[in-house]
């Protein structure tokens, strides 16, 4: 090796591509091992390197690591050529021999004749001087250090056999803790099925209460049924007297006619034995009796019916005396039984007031009970939280000193070599002025948005005015967290929290980025927690420090501006699908200044309207409804924005490519009729189904809709429809001339007599101050007017449009006929066709009942004391067959069934007279009147409109008997369960 460093040329004979072969070959080597603040000093004295190249190698962002700049160095010496190259092999001589060495294969010498003569002997000598000083200083220090880190091994060793201790003591403490454990376990366990026992008891004793309830309920019942039997058993008694009194009176009456018939005949039989003279002198007499016997007659006939008549008299008010008598015995007999009924009924309310306050002494018990757990649960819940707390804190103090060691463990290697360049600074020029790093700000040096404050002494401390390099606690190690902070300090904070993304700055100073980290105003105040937009004095706006070195994107922020019309200084596109969107932003305008850049998604907007805070959320909302909401700022506001650049350009080439007409898109159920009155509008009927693409298609106030297949969920035939306040006016002047017919429509009405085509369906809802389709919130109850009154004032109850979504349902639906009574006649009838069902009532236990009836899935009682219901399940079971399930319900299931999501066919069969004498025979069958059918029908339509999804109706021609009947419903319910089922949101 010797004489292979002999036989070569000397350094400063070789070529300067040789030299540079010679570094480039160990390039790698050198940006590894070299640290440039070492040998800068040696180039600046062979004037290879200026000072604009120090500042730069030095400074410079770019270069975030000590291999950079040490390659960058190597290239500015490339520049130098032969110089270059010498000089830094004779600085790697000097500091790194090792490496000089392993480049060039010879020793390094400190020799006057070994150096290129780059740098006069004088000077040449003194840096020696100084380098060896240096070298000595380090070997001070090397030694230093080991000794240091010799007292610190045997801290640590120590520290390790105590730790070995305490290992042993914890083992010992685990195996005593799972001894615990599996005592614990086993108590558990005992506790358990000591549990069940108990609940087995509670509940042996539950069931032998109630009972116990049964039987005395049955025994009080019976008791009452004997104490009645019994009130009863008397009343018969005392009618029974009654009528042996009044059959007692008839025998005394027989015999007194007996004694008269008696007396009668014995005077006969007196007259017969009378002489002839006698008889004369008797018939003489008799005569004149007679005479006068005529009189007396008369008069006794007169006397006899009087006395008739009172008999009679006296006959009825004696009986009314024995009903009178018989109706007080009655009463008395059941005031007996009632008051015995209310005695029993006062001793068992105070059976029943003693059971009360028996419970409510145990509901007492249990309470005081429950209170005393759950103090102690506090309790514990407080130890725990203590515990917690203590170990929370002595793992932050365990992650504290491990940081701390790590930090002085860098920094003291960082001090070494910073004390060696301070110890020996190289002779360099006059001072001058060293270059200012330029501010970076990290979100984490702010807390947060409510509770913050900033000065200029926290700002201008985390800026580098320095020009040495950074050591490997750079400037954001030593004031901030990693990376791997970072993102957990991310990942914690809410998605909706943005303010750590700014900082404030006054509203009349203007951000130059060109200027001083120190010229940057802030804010020294804190902002309260009660701020809003109705303070008084208008909040400072928000502005990016560093716009890309903290761009955060799918983060929200909020910018405060004062302007006077949004909508003069910007421009949006979107919709309700895709979100509304910053189009163009007028330049120069207050918009501009704040930060608001096209591409942001608008989420949310915060004014102050009559001294009162407005919020509306946009996120959701409809053009339509963005641009009227956008048009109400008219001074300071708060505007929360998302940027979503990669959604605004979707957005924007699909408009370019004809995809979409705005980023609406939303579907209506049509509520009335409307022809096609110019060209390119959309001729629609009542209970249509439109898809809205477009709410701001015109200035007049018109969407861009089409109307959509019934089986898929394509556009067909599309046109200009009037939005929803045009069409709510439309509606009430169709309302006004079905109410007062004009004579042209009088007659227009007779040429189309024979159409029969709805005009309108009346939906109403609640009053609300918007239209009743917009989703944004307003927080306060304040009317909404708008300045060219296109948007009213008040929203009126009539609907023209009801949103709808499309619903899939997967298996056969179930099958509604009305009206209900015709339903009775064709239910089963349609059961009997391959392919149906009825749905059959079930009976079910009281507590089965009650659950189901709390759960709502009873669709109808047959009977409330048997608990004979049709349930949802009985639906179910018959679905899932693939069998289309008959209802024999009424309109009220309709609802509970969407509930379950379960949404019928609804078949509305059009009545008439001559419809209905087709069917006659069945309805008698079933007991049924085509008047009642009728009635039924009538009362049943109007019910239709309040539906929250459609229905198909049966006109009475279609069909001619029950037959053919049949044949159309089965036709309809095919057709149905191919279509689409629109639902309507409640619009209550």
């Amino acid at each position: 090796m010797a004489e292979s460093v002999l036989n070569t040329p000397d350094l400063k004979d070789l070529e300067e591509e040789e030299l540079w072969d010679l570094i480039n070959d160990n390039r790698h080597a050198i940006s590894l091992g070299v640290r440039p603040c070492v040998l800068i000093p040696y180039l600046r004295q062979a004037r290879v390197l200026t000072d604009l190249d120090e500042d730069e190698i030095l400074t410079c962002l770019n270069f975030t690591n000590r291999g950079m700049k040490t390659s960058h160095m190597i290239d500015l010496l490339r520049v130098q050529g032969h110089n270059g190259a010498m000089a830094l092999l004779e600085s790697l001589m000097i500091h790194y021999p090792a490496l000089y060495t392993r480049i060039t294969g010879r020793q390094p010498s400190i020799e006057p004749s070994g150096f290129s003569g780059l740098i006069n002997y004088t000077e040449l000598t003194e840096y020696l001087v100084r380098a060896v000083s240096s070298m000595q200083t380090e070997l001070h220090v090397a030694r230093h250090e080991a000794a240091r880190l010799q007292a610190r091994c045997c801290e640590l060793q120590g520290k390790l056999e105590q730790a070995q201790q305490n290992n042993k003591e914890l083992s010992q403490m685990q195996g005593e803790h799972a001894r615990l454990r599996s005592h614990l376990d086993g108590l558990n366990r005992e506790l358990l099925k000591l549990k069940d026992e108990k609940c087995d008891l509670y509940v042996r004793y539950t069931t032998a209460l109630e009972e116990k309830s049964a039987t005395i309920v049955r025994n009080r019942d019976l008791q009452l049924e004997i104490s009645q039997l019994q009130h009863e058993l008397k009343k018969a008694q005392k009618e029974t007297d009654f009528k042996r009194r009044r059959s007692l009176k008839n025998p005394s009456e027989t015999q007194k006619l007996k004694d008269e018939l008696n007396a009668v005949r014995a005077k006969l039989l007196e007259t017969e034995m009378l002489f002839p003279v006698q008889q004369d002198i008797l018939a003489h007499d008799l005569k004149e009796v007679e005479n006068r016997s005529s009189e007396l007659a008369e008069e006794v006939s007169r006397l006899s019916e009087e006395n008739i008549r009172l008999q009679q008299e006296k006959e009825e008010l004696l009986e009314e005396k024995d009903c009178l008598a018989l109706e007080v015995e009655k009463l008395t007999v059941d005031c007996e039984m009632y008051q015995h009924r209310s005695t029993l009924f006062h001793n068992q309310l105070e059976e029943v007031q003693a059971e009360r306050d028996k419970a409510y002494l145990s509901r007492d018990e249990a309470q005081a009970q429950i209170a005393r757990s759950l103090a102690e649960k506090d309790v514990l819940r407080g130890q725990l939280m203590e515990l917690q707390a203590r170990v929370f804190a002595m793992k932050a103090c365990s992650k504290q000193r491990e940081r701390r060691e790590k930090s002085m463990d860098r920094k003291f290697s960082c001090d070494i070599s910073r004390g060696l360049c301070s110890e020996f600074p190289p002779s360099s020029p006059p001072s001058r002025r060293q270059l200012c790093r330029s501010n970076a700000i990290l979100p984490e040096s702010f807390n947060s948005f409510d509770a913050c404050e900033f000065n200029d002494e926290a700002i201008c401390s985390i800026s580098s005015n320095q020009v040495e390099p950074p050591c490997s606690e750079s400037l954001r190690r030593q004031d901030f967290p990693s990376r791997s902070d970072m993102e957990d300090i991310y990942t914690s904070q809410d998605s909706l929290n943005f303010d750590h993304d700014y900082v404030f700055i006054s509203k009349g100073d203007s951000f130059d980025e060109s200027k001083s980290p120190a010229s940057l105003p802030c804010s020294t105040s804190r902002r309260s927690p009660n701020d809003s937009v109705s303070r008084a004095s208008a909040p400072p706006f928000l502005m990016r420090s560093r716009p890309q070195a903290l761009r955060i994107t799918g983060r929200v922020l909020t910018v405060f501006f004062q302007g006077e019309i949004i909508l003069n200084e910007i421009q949006v596109i979107g919709g309700n699908k895709t979100g509304v969107f910053v189009h163009d932003v007028t330049e120069g305008s207050s918009a501009h200044n704040t930060g608001v850049s096209p591409g942001s998604q608008i989420l949310q907007l915060k004014y102050e309207r009559e001294q009162r805070a407005v919020r509306m959320v946009l996120e959701d909302t409809t053009m339509e409804e963005a641009l009227w909401a956008l048009g109400q700022v008219q001074g300071p506001c708060h505007i929360t924005l998302r940027p979503s650049q990669d959604a605004y350009e979707n957005l924007l080439q699909q408009l370019k490519n004809g995809e979409v007409m705005s980023g609406d898109s939303f579907y209506i159920r049509v509520n009335m009729t409307m022809q096609e009155d110019v060209a390119g509008s959309l001729a629609v009927k009542c209970n249509d189904i439109v898809h809205v693409t477009d709410t701001h298609h015109s200035i007049d106030g018109s969407w861009w809709a089409s109307h959509v297949h019934p089986c898929h969920l394509e556009d067909l035939k599309s046109g200009t429809l009037p939005n929803y306040y045009r069409a709510q006016r439309l509606l009430i002047r169709a309302l006004e001339d079905m109410t007062y017919p004009r004579k042209a429509q009088r007659k227009m009405r007779k040429t189309l007599s024979h159409e029969k085509q709805r005009a309108a369906r009346i939906v109403i809802t609640g009053q609300q101050s918007r239209n009743p389709l917009w989703v944004s919130v307003e927080d306060n109850n304040t009317t909404a007017q708008d300045s060219d009154g296109c948007v009213p004032s008040r929203c009126v109850t009539l609907m023209p449009y009801t949103l709808v979504s499309p619903r899939f349902p997967p298996i056969c639906r179930p099958v509604l006929l009305l009206p209900t009574l015709l339903g009775r006649v064709l239910h089963k009838r349609l059961a009997e066709q391959d392919g149906y069902q009825i749905c059959e009532p079930e009976l079910l236990m009281a507590s089965e009942h009650a659950i189901q009836m709390q759960k709502g899935e009873i669709l109808e009682e047959c009977d409330s004391k048997t608990h004979l219901c049709y349930t949802l399940q009985g639906v179910e079971k018959i679905m899932k067959r693939g069998t289309h399930c008959v209802l024999p319900l009424g309109l009220d299931c309709v609802r509970r069934l969407h509930r379950a999501e379960i949404f019928p066919i609804i078949i509305y069969i059009m009545c008439s007279e001559r419809s209905l004498r087709k069917l006659r025979h069945k309805l008698r069958q079933n007991v049924l009147t085509e008047s009642q059918v009728l009635e039924c029908s009538c009362s049943e339509e109007p019910l239709l409109d309040k539906l929250p999804c459609l229905y198909q109706s049966i006109p009475p021609e279609s069909w001619h008997d029950r037959a053919t009947l049949i044949d159309t419903l089965k036709t309809v319910v095919t057709e149905e369960q191919q279509n689409i089922v629109w639902v309507e949101s409640d619009t209550w």
